[in-house]
């Protein structure tokens, strides 16, 4: 899930909760500045979603984070 970091601030309470389903990234003027996970999440499944993010050796680090981002974005 994308929001904002002012509907963040305004409803953190909700996200508290929701982030126990799903990752959170905090937007600011467009740009991703926090991601917010479960303190409780799986890291051995964590690390395995990191597995096949590269497809080749000439991604960019630019590139692999705008792919992971786009992994886990959903609209709201």
């Amino acid at each position: 899930m994308v929001i904002t970091a002012t509907e963040f601030k305004n409803n953190i309470g909700k996200y508290l909760t929701l982030v126990s389903d799903e990752d959170i990234f905090i937007t600011k003027n467009g740009k991703n500045v926090a991601k917010l996970s479960s303190a409780k999440q799986d890291k051995v499944e964590l690390a395995k979603s990191l597995f096949g993010i590269a497809k080749g050796s000439d991604m960019t680090l630019e590139e692999a984070r705008e792919e992971r981002r786009r992994r886990y974005e959903t609209a709201d």
